[in-house]
């Protein structure tokens, strides 16, 4: 760590001196080695992309059966990848490793919130996918039920996704932050025949007794005949005789062996669904084979992976379509070795993760905008505190990252000589869509610059869906691709027209605006509904935001839309300050100064709330329509999915003692 990262003063002047360069070119070292290296790959993925998508896959996967067909078309929007293929996802991710003779590589070095450490090998990783397998066949599952996972961050939820795969059951994770009611919607939605889940869970210190919850909301759940419990904190839970078993007993119980079955390409392999703020949640549908394909190769290009020496962390969550692809199965399926982290980025200390990255010798990480800015936040003395010398490339995920966190994130964490892969994608398309390429892309702070290649995107005007050469519009994908989502479970009408009704049976309506500049480069505003318009003027939120972060006293920001008699909406900002940054007049004022340099005058904030903190999920995404509720005076729906609870109550104290002043 440079002497300038310690120094608050000299690292904001050289950030803002950054400011001012366009683009960043990939260092000349990591280029000469890069697995891609050369710009014509582009040209050959839009040559022909089925047929590179299908290299790919025959590349990077061991069929049982290779496919003959590429992409089966002749159905929009219901498209099929490699159909005639069989494949197996936990025999990719496990079985061919160890025969290969790598079942003595670490898998997952775990670290636990208390300190814990298991180092799982790729050996050990199979036999209790297979164990676990034989065993959930034992009670009654089959080929095509749905199982339910809700786990925290613990090897075993990589072991229960597996051995789902193996036999092929679909599994329907749950995100451990969510309350036992989602679950239950969830459970109840999928028709799941069983559900996997936990005694306890640890967060910050605390322990929640997760079985008991479940317990109060699974009450008259026809399809549901078994609940798995695994021993992870030793509390006491309530055990239903007849219904639930332990996990430890019933894997001891298992025969060893367990032949991964080859599954048909297109069977499915796990619903997600995304939650929904206004309607019901959207159970996203992945299948085998396109998807695997996906994954493998965006985790192994985009990041430059090279399994035999890179450790590789993605920050997320297994409960979200991130740790789905680059915490189990891309990873894996690239016989990589990962770190899984349970715990909160400040705990046991705020700088648990470098600390982390120092131990495990951490290579890749790969995290969210809303980490980077609440390191930010911190200060930059904590991370050069620690060695963080292995880390050679960085990645962003979640959301788009303002400028002056991808700079941060830069110089602080990657030292100036780790390049940024900031990465756009969905839930719905399984994958990495639009990304720079470490060896070849020159890239901008803020821009997840252009498509993957064999990947098809258009910025487009949202009344006539032409291509906006340079310009702001929607965002859309213009052709199919192998990790795409095939419908929404049990709703095809519902998975037309959400995403395919605007333009056509054949353009994905992606919902996040967008726009493209002079060079071609994408730039994503945000969801579509994430846009403020104030007397006419349509502004993004993520724009006004990233304009106030870049005043030197502010850490995070988060901007709604809020309602005004003058000008239809105005701009309410809820504002984190860096430090011991104290709130003033004059800070207000530079921070609307700020914006209007930026943007415009017409985008200074109406009013600017100061916050402590922001209500995030614990995967870290902020959760805006809790701030709109809060700033119109509405009642607050459930808050206990929230990272910290808490975050609403001082919010509340503090709108309030504004109205006193008024």
């Amino acid at each position: 760590m440079s002497e300038m990262g310690t120094d608050g003063a000299a690292l904001e002047q050289e950030l803002e001196r950054m400011l001012e360069i366009e683009k960043f070119e990939p260092p000349a070292e990591f280029r000469e080695r890069a697995l891609w290296s050369d710009p014509a790959i582009y040209e050959e993925a839009a040559a022909d992309p089925v047929a590179w998508w299908t290299a790919r896959s025959k590349e990077l996967l061991d069929w049982d059966v290779e496919p003959t067909q590429g992409l089966d078309d002749s159905n929009p929007p219901f498209y099929k990848w490699f159909e005639d293929g069989r494949i197996n996802a936990s025999a990719q991710c496990l079985d061919r490793h160890v025969a290969a003779g790598n079942g003595g590589r670490v898998a997952y070095h775990w670290r636990g919130e208390e300190g814990e450490r298991r180092d799982v090998t790729y050996a050990e990783l199979l036999d209790s996918t297979r164990r676990f397998a034989n065993a959930l066949k034992d009670l009654g599952v089959e080929k095509g039920d749905v199982v339910g996972i809700y786990l925290p961050m613990i090897p075993e939820v990589a072991v229960a996704m597996l051995a789902c795969a193996r036999i092929g059951a679909i599994h329907n994770v749950v995100f451990g932050g969510f309350s036992a009611e989602s679950v239950r919607e969830r459970m109840e939605f999928s028709e799941a025949k069983a559900l996997v889940t936990v005694d306890g869970a640890r967060r910050k210190g605390k322990t929640a007794p997760i079985k008991q919850q479940v317990d109060e909301e699974m009450g008259g759940l026809g399809s549901l005949k078994t609940i798995v419990v695994i021993r992870s904190t030793g509390i006491e839970c309530p055990m239903t005789e007849g219904r639930d078993v332990f996990f430890e007993e019933i894997c001891a119980a298992a025969d060893p062996e367990c032949p991964a079955e080859p599954m048909e390409a297109e069977h499915p392999l796990f619903i997600l669904y995304t939650s929904g703020s206004t309607a019901s949640p959207k159970g996203i549908l992945h299948t085998t084979g396109g998807y695997l394909t996906g994954v493998a190769a965006t985790h192994r290009y985009v990041f430059d992976l090279r399994p035999e020496t890179d450790v590789w962390w993605c920050a997320a969550d297994v409960g979200w379509v991130t740790g789905h692809s680059y915490i189990v199965y891309g990873p894996l399926a690239n016989g990589a070795t990962s770190v899984m982290w349970e715990g909160a980025p400040d705990y046991p200390h705020k700088g648990a993760w470098w600390e982390t990255v120092q131990d495990t010798g951490a290579t890749i990480l790969y995290a969210a905008p809303t980490a980077i800015r609440t390191f930010i936040k911190w200060g930059a003395d904590i991370p050069a505190k620690y060695d963080l010398s292995s880390l050679r490339l960085l990645g962003s995920v979640g959301e788009p990252i303002n400028p002056k966190a991808w700079l941060w994130y830069h110089q602080v964490i990657g030292g100036g000589r780790c390049p940024i892969v900031d990465t756009w994608w969905q839930t719905e398309t399984g994958g990495i869509m639009i990304t720079p390429l470490p060896g070849i892309t020159a890239t901008k702070p803020g821009s997840a610059t252009t498509p993957f290649p064999g990947v098809s995107a258009e910025v487009v005007d949202e009344r006539t869906g032409e291509p906006v050469a340079e310009g702001q519009g929607l965002l859309m994908l213009e052709k199919p691709w192998p990790s795409m989502l095939r419908t929404l479970y049990k709703e095809d009408d519902r998975f037309v027209e959400t995403y395919f009704s605007k333009f056509g049976e054949e353009r994905y309506l992606v919902g996040d605006a967008a726009r493209r500049d002079k060079d071609g480069y994408f730039w994503v505003i945000g969801r579509i509904d994430d846009v403020v318009n104030v007397s006419g003027h349509r502004l993004s939120t993520a724009e006004v935001e990233s304009a106030i972060v870049a005043h030197e006293n502010v850490a995070e920001a988060a901007v709604i839309g809020q309602s005004d008699e003058d000008t239809g909406q105005a701009i309410c900002a809820f504002v984190t300050l860096a430090g011991d940054t104290a709130p003033s007049e004059g800070l207000d004022a530079g921070i609307r100064e700020e914006v209007a340099a930026r943007i415009g005058k017409f985008a200074r904030p109406k009013r600017i709330v100061w916050a402590d903190d922001l209500p995030k999920t614990r995967s870290g995404k902020i959760m805006r329509r809790l701030l709109r509720d809060i700033a119109e005076g509405r009642a607050l729906g459930d808050v206990t999915t929230l990272r910290d609870p808490d975050v609403m109550a001082e919010l509340e104290k503090q709108i309030a003692a504004e109205g006193d002043e008024d």
